[in-house]
Parts: structure tokens; C-alpha cells; sequence
């Protein structure tokens, strides 16, 4: 055999071996795209609703409490809401809240959850304001924002809001809201059935007058 016939052969077998393992790895291995890197997880917090001051944005914060995780609990009179986490530990939320007279407590739960909610103004609020809509279909220019949860045997909702400028404010009609973003994800920690303390509006009261004497 010849010099050149002897290369020729093995240049075909080196060929034929080449293939042999690219058809186990896959057509054409050297032609494959790059290595997608797995997307970084999601920050949760802080919130990104730059337009909040830093105290009303959400937070971890330490919160001993008797209340088993999953439970809110709505400090009025300091706008702020706390979703129990355990260990000592809450999820902390800026709220806006009821004006005055329209401030409530008790206890109640999620009796159900919407997102982009419809809003029906109640009779009693229609009387006050007959000016307003009787109806308006959810989506970013409803005054429930986002998302909402309607707390049992009442008219009060835990809801969103495109206003961040309430917050931290005692406005509502006796509602508890959240800016959108906060919503979305109070919401998305929350199931029906879940227990919702509000705490009543004389505590801001009672502590003022506690740290002065």
C-alpha cells in the first residue's frame, strides 16, 4: 500500500470514529449554543416602591407575638401590617387606613382573594359620596389595585392602591391598602381561611401617653 493510500485510510477511520461520537452526543456538538446560566433569584425585599419613606416599606422585622405564622395583624394607629412568620420574625407592610370614624378591630379571616378585583361601592358609601362610580371594572385605574382580600362578615377589604401617597395615612373608608406592589406579594403569602387581627386605633393613643409619663 501506498504512502498516500495508507494516509487516506486513516484519515477515514479518525472521520468515521469523529462522527461515530458525535451522533452519541448529539448532531454536531461544536454547533451547539452556549450554556444558559440559571436566571438569579428573585429579590423580594426591600419593595421597590421607591416613593414610600424607608419605615413603610416592606420589611422582615422582629415581632414576638402569641399569633401562629400566616396570621396578619393590622396596627392601626402606626399604618402598619404584620404577616406572622415564626421564630419571633413578621413581615412588615405600610398601609393606609381608616379616617377618623371609620376606624374598626376585632377579628376576622380571608373569606376570599381577587386579583384586578371589580369595585362595587357599598349603599352606606354611595349615600356619602353620591358621586362616585356604581361600578368600575378592575385593572390599574381601580381604587383596589392590584389584588384584594375580603375579610369575613364585613364590607372591609385588605387591597392595593395606585395612590403611594396614602400610605402611612388614615384616608379610607375603613379599608386596609397597600401599594400594588406589596399587594402582589402580601397576597401571594396569604390563603383563605387565614386569621386578620386589627388592633384598635386608641393603642397610638395609649403608648404616646405611656412614654411621656
Amino acid at each position: 500500500m501506498t504512502l498516500f493510500a495508507r494516509t487516506a485510510a486513516r484519515t477515514a477511520v479518525a472521520l468515521a470514529a469523529l462522527w461515530s461520537t458525535a451522533a452519541i452526543a448529539g448532531p454536531f456538538p461544536f454547533f451547539e449554543s452556549p450554556t444558559q446560566r440559571a436566571a438569579p433569584p428573585a429579590i423580594e425585599e426591600p419593595t421597590n416602591s421607591a416613593e414610600l419613606p424607608a419605615n413603610l416599606r416592606r420589611q422582615v422585622v422582629t415581632y414576638p407575638t402569641s399569633e401562629v405564622p400566616g396570621t396578619i395583624v393590622i396596627d392601626t394607629p402606626h399604618t402598619y401590617l404584620y404577616l406572622v412568620l415564626g421564630g419571633g420574625k413578621a413581615m412588615r407592610y405600610g398601609i393606609g387606613v381608616g379616617r377618623e370614624g371609620f376606624t374598626w378591630s376585632g377579628v376576622k379571616s380571608i373569606e376570599r382573594k381577587a386579583e384586578w378585583p371589580d369595585w362595587t361601592p357599598p349603599p352606606e358609601m354611595i349615600h356619602r359620596q353620591p358621586y362616585l362610580p356604581r361600578f368600575v371594572a378592575g385593572g390599574p385605574s381601580n381604587p383596589l389595585g392590584a389584588r384584594a382580600m375580603y375579610l369575613s362578615g364585613s364590607m372591609y377589604r385588605i387591597h392595593g392602591t395606585n395612590a403611594p401617597e396614602t400610605i402611612g395615612e388614615h384616608v379610607s373608608s375603613g379599608c386596609i391598602r397597600l401599594v400594588n406592589e406589596d399587594v402582589i406579594d402580601l397576597y401571594s403569602r396569604v390563603h383563605v381561611g387565614a386569621k386578620v387581627v386589627v388592633l384598635p386605633g386608641a393603642r397610638r393613643a395609649a403608648t404616646e401617653a405611656s412614654s411621656v409619663n
